[in-house]
């Protein structure tokens, strides 16, 4: 049976459109809740393959979704490239801070095989227990929003530090991002040999960087790691999701990556994104995490006009963000039924 995702992805329209959620396999879901218990830490979470499988077949148990994105972590690539990685309870991810030559330099030539070879265990054990009708998503973040948590060693309220660091030492900034290129086009690849059936490249910072700063260290880093994920696998399917940008800036990316998708934020302007990029790629998103927590009349009302805005082109159901800890399940529940009809 053809993944409906994978034939929208391919240039086909659906009645309906096929469903997943970013951060499906995550805290909202009781079950997560006491593996990661068990597992004692995010990063053994992500790194011990048993577990990551299991995380990611859950929402799987429980919901008809069209898709299972592995369960892993954007910042995995810079901890296989030997920086020093961990997740203060509560807080979210630290980093040793890479924003000196000297820590540039260190960083490893090639990925830790050591950590990224339990990412493909994971995804292997999870095609292994998947319904042959779902698709498994393997992902990235894109090279800025990754160097941006390098650079402070942690996520800031507008990715400063990576910016000053962008205008004051371009060069040491963009031997960062190469360094990240090359490495994340090396995972992707690795999650497609290891049995992901199309990708995602999460740019979650792009909104706050200028037009020009946008083309420097969004566009040409994600259009060269395409090109070179495609020099591999020519039939690779990816999706974009570069948050908080205008619809101008995701012509330019789709444009220049070649992207199959474009996923779109809880602010994006649904029309202009249907009449600008619907004849180029299909449109994912984008329902805002909130409503889907608020529930009820809401989330119907939101439902039904995303899909009466997207209709009849090449749409993916998706949030605008990754889903709160704090939804309620039956809501979920609510929201694929109404979208499958």
């Amino acid at each position: 049976m053809r993944n409906p995702i994978l034939g929208v992805l391919g240039g086909e329209s659906q009645a309906r459109p096929p469903i997943w959620m970013m951060r499906q396999a995550g805290r909202y879901l009781p079950e997560y809740r006491a593996v990661r218990a068990k597992a004692g830490d995010f990063v053994t979470l992500c790194l011990t393959p048993e577990l990551a499988a299991e995380v990611t077949l859950q929402p799987i148990r429980r919901f008809p979704f069209d898709a299972a994105i592995i369960f892993s972590d954007i910042l995995i690539v810079p901890y296989a490239l030997g920086i020093k990685l961990w997740f203060e309870e509560g807080e979210g991810p630290r980093l040793e801070p890479v924003a000196t030559e000297a820590a540039a330099q260190a960083m490893r030539r090639d990925l830790d095989r050591n950590v990224v070879t339990r990412v493909y265990e994971a995804i292997g054990r999870v095609r292994a227990d998947l319904p042959k009708e779902t698709a498994l998503i393997g992902f990235c973040g894109a090279p800025w929003t990754v160097a941006s948590y390098m650079v402070a060693g942690r996520g800031t309220p507008d990715q400063g530090p990576a910016r000053k660091l962008a205008g004051s030492d371009p060069e040491l900034f963009q031997a960062i991002i190469e360094r990240l290129v090359d490495a994340t086009a090396e995972h992707l690849i690795g999650q497609l040999d290891a049995g992901a059936d199309f990708l995602q490249l999460f740019d979650t910072w792009a909104g706050v960087l200028d037009d020009q700063a946008f083309e420097q260290w969004c566009v040409k880093p994600s259009a060269e790691i395409v090109r070179r994920v495609r020099a591999k696998k020519p039939d690779a399917k990816i999706i974009l999701f570069p948050k908080g940008i205008s619809v101008a800036n995701m012509e330019k990316i789709v444009a220049a990556c070649g992207g199959d998708a474009i996923s779109i934020d809880m602010q994006a302007d649904r029309k202009a994104v249907r009449a600008r990029l619907s004849d180029r790629c299909a449109v994912q998103g984008n329902l805002d995490p909130d409503i889907l927590i608020e529930g009820g009349p809401a989330l119907d009302r939101a439902i039904d006009a995303i899909l009466e805005d997207f209709g009849g082109i090449r749409h993916i159901f998706n949030l605008g963000h990754g889903i709160k800890p704090q939804t309620p399940i039956e809501n979920v529940e609510r929201m694929i039924a109404r979208v499958k009809g």
